[in-house]
């Protein structure tokens, strides 16, 4: 099962691995060079495929919990302070995902949408220190009876170069539904309460939709 965000790329790319073969076929006389090439034109498209996958995740749906809004690997848990909607000290959770990770994000918790707005920006490498403050990036608010106010924020890498945020203000959030999609390599960070327990470690890798980060 593929996400709708990747049926054009993919169906390009279905073109021009067809169109290569072709060509590899009819103007490479080496039979050892046309192998390589086969290879290397397969492996491009399993690689394409692989990132737009979008497969199916066993949410258990639980207001107690707050889930992973993204596959990838924790690198991120401290206590900052949130300038942009809190304006106040909050624990930060980060997710970064490889371009091997599923990239699709997912809403976190159950709640209303009350906040969501799109920054434009640079395209640093997704572990940089300032990547929050001035990559390109979306920063939603989600908001409950169990948490108040949860905050997650998408934000590209250096290969990313398109988010996509489905979230908009006054919208139901369903914990695990799709909230949007990172094309290429990225990361989410999420901000919680400073009383939340945090249920995961650095390095610690997690899926969308199903591992909860924090619980209370």
């Amino acid at each position: 099962m593929f996400h709708k965000e990747g049926y054009k790329i993919i169906a390009i790319t279905f073109i021009i691995v067809v169109g290569c073969y072709l060509l590899i076929d009819n103007f490479v006389a080496l039979n050892w060079l046309q192998i390589l090439l086969f290879t290397v034109v397969g492996v491009f498209l399993i690689l394409i495929l692989q990132f737009f996958r979008n497969p199916k995740r066993n949410t258990v749906n639980n207001n107690n919990h707050v889930l992973s809004p993204v596959d990838g690997k924790v690198v991120v848990i401290e206590e900052v302070f949130e300038k942009e909607y809190f304006k106040e000290k909050r624990l930060q959770v980060s997710v970064f995902m490889s371009p091997l990770n599923v990239h699709v994000t997912r809403y976190p918790i159950n709640g209303k949408v009350l906040f969501s707005k799109y920054h434009p920006g640079k395209y640093l490498v997704a572990w940089h220190p300032k990547a929050s403050e001035e990559n390109e990036r979306t920063t939603v608010v989600v908001e409950n009876d169990t948490y108040g106010k949860v905050l997650y924020r998408q934000i590209a890498g250096a290969l990313a170069k398109r988010i996509v945020n489905y979230a908009k203000e006054g919208d139901t959030a369903t914990q695990g539904s799709d909230s949007g999609f990172i094309k290429f390599g990225s990361r989410v960070d999420l901000y919680l309460p400073l009383d939340t327990k945090i249920n995961v470690s650095i390095n610690q890798k997690v899926r969308g939709g199903e591992s909860i980060i924090a619980e209370k």
